[in-house]
């Protein structure tokens, strides 16, 4: 009976040796947030030697952030345009300071802390094919509702009911659309506007296929979209356990503009590599895809 308890004690306490202090990195369920998850995720293994536990695609924001309040994830990248509408429910703000701040000061609530943005902006994207902007020579949004046909507009299910989303452009613009838009999965708008399906589709400004040259993002130079900065928002107790993440992340702050975020997509989506390995030869390469 001693042996058996003292192999019992010897057991519990091994178990106990085992779960040591680490950190949980999150994301939603895109190729992009996993790519980010797995650059914060290195980061911090790499400057800290803190050990991470990975749950990547975790879903939309809603269940990205329910983990996080609740502490089964300790942190994520989250855009502030979607921070502000979809999680403190408040207006549509279009200065990236004000919106920072705002939820900044609103994630304080559940002690919830965002760190420096990492400098791109995953805003909505209005594409059409770059033969049909050279030849109609168009650059901008202005000078696509001056064309004299109504576009046929292919977006994402949301955006025509999203608050900054199909009826405030067609205002904001005066933009003409070719009767009801067509709504489809957003992995399908590249296909539709290369099969003459669509002739613009609302898409976002990171994504991989607008490496293609086939494809132009037109300036929204009216700034009718907010601002989607990305950033780590991490839990306050998080911050305070582990002290040494807050400067090991802060060296990622203004390290990806769109276009490396576009590229670092591609790399997963257009080559299929894994998201690890494009996050482990980004931080090897100083910040370059």
């Amino acid at each position: 009976m001693v042996r058996t308890s003292y192999l019992l004690l010897g057991l519990v306490l091994l178990a106990g040796c085992s779960s040591k202090p680490h950190i949980v990195v999150g994301s939603k369920n895109f190729t992009e947030q996993v790519v980010l998850a797995e650059i914060i995720a290195q980061q911090i293994e790499k400057q800290t030697g803190i050990p991470v536990e990975r749950k990547i695609d975790l879903g939309g924001t809603l269940l990205a952030h329910e983990a996080l309040k609740s502490g089964s994830i300790d942190l994520y990248p989250e855009y502030t345009g979607t921070a502000l509408t979809a999680i403190l429910k408040r207006p549509i703000s279009k200065d990236p300071n004000t919106v920072l701040s705002e939820v900044r000061q609103g994630y304080a609530q559940w002690h919830l802390s965002w760190l420096d943005p990492f400098g791109f902006n995953n805003t909505f994207a209005m594409v059409v094919r770059t033969a049909e902007a050279q030849q109609q020579h168009l650059t901008n949004l202005t000078e696509a509702a001056k064309r004299p046909q109504a576009w046929k507009l292919g977006v994402g299910y949301e955006f025509v009911e999203r608050p900054d989303g199909l009826e405030g452009l067609k205002k904001a613009y005066n933009l003409r659309i070719n009767g009801a838009p067509v709504t489809m999965d957003l992995g399908l708008l590249y296909t539709a506007l290369q099969n003459g399906t669509i002739e613009m589709g609302a898409g976002s400004a990171t994504d991989a296929r607008l490496t293609d040259s086939e494809f132009t993002a037109l300036a929204d130079d009216r700034h009718y979209f907010p601002p989607y900065e990305c950033a780590i928002v991490v839990r306050d107790q998080t911050l305070a356990q582990f002290p040494q993440i807050r400067p090991a992340l802060g060296k990622l702050a203004g390290r990806i503009s769109d276009g490396t975020m576009r590229q670092l997509n591609a790399e997963v989506d257009r080559k299929h590599r894994s998201a690890a390995d494009v996050a482990r030869d980004f931080l090897a390469q100083g910040g370059k895809p």
